[in-house]
């Protein structure tokens, strides 16, 4: 009975993660296809609810966090543009947004978080659903990998000599950042001029398999 209980709770979440990865995924072919640099780097979904095991009467209590994407981005002016992309469709409505980079937390946490409204049709109709959306770049995913791998280590207790070295961590993820800005045009110059060209050696290959 729980089991049956949790798919029917969770299958809706389930069904906006799995769209929200389309429509951004295809937001990426778009710009590839016609050869022009895009913000979004990569994007993966979760059920954080399912994969840490929440007790079912505890769910409502935050329902908020149950459904997930992360978005990755080269660099962090492609954060904001994201932010606006997302702002600027109609079929997702901004709940509430924090912005972890500007106002980075005590840990040296540096992402953008957007809580969104998305509406999925179900067989018992339309169920507005609030998702999660984290926006970082490479460099802030990496090291909020390793830091969320210790907290599971030790149990949310990272020892303080271990918490210093990830501060310095995170201060050379900063300039890291602060680095690839820096020389952001012409990094995206040479990533367009790969594209068109791959493009072009695409088209070519498959008129070739056309004749």
């Amino acid at each position: 009975m729980e089991i049956q209980l949790w798919r029917e709770l969770l299958a809706p979440y389930e069904l906006a993660v799995d769209e929200l990865l389309v429509k951004f995924n295809h937001i990426i072919n778009e710009y590839r296809q016609e050869a022009v640099y895009s913000p979004i780097e990569q994007v993966t979904g979760r059920e954080k609810a399912q994969k840490k095991g929440f007790p079912i009467d505890h769910i409502m209590e935050m329902i908020e966090d149950v459904a997930g994407i992360r978005i990755i981005c080269q660099f962090v002016e492609d954060i904001y543009d994201v932010v606006n992309i997302i702002k600027s469709r109609s079929d997702m409505t901004v709940i509430r947004e924090k912005d972890y980079i500007k106002n980075r937390k005590e840990s040296g946490y540096r992402s953008y978080h957007i809580i969104i409204s998305y509406s999925v049709e179900t067989s018992k109709g339309k169920k507005d659903i609030p998702v999660e959306i984290q926006i970082r770049t490479l460099a802030m995913n990496f090291w909020s990998t390793i830091e969320h791998s210790l907290q599971y280590k030790y149990h949310e207790s990272i020892p303080e000599h271990i918490r210093v070295r990830l501060s310095s961590a995170a201060e050379a993820i900063l300039r890291l950042d602060e680095e690839m800005s820096s020389i952001h045009e012409e990094i995206m110059d040479a990533q367009n001029s790969f594209t068109y060209k791959a493009n072009i050696v695409n088209d070519i290959l498959i008129n070739i398999q056309n004749l």
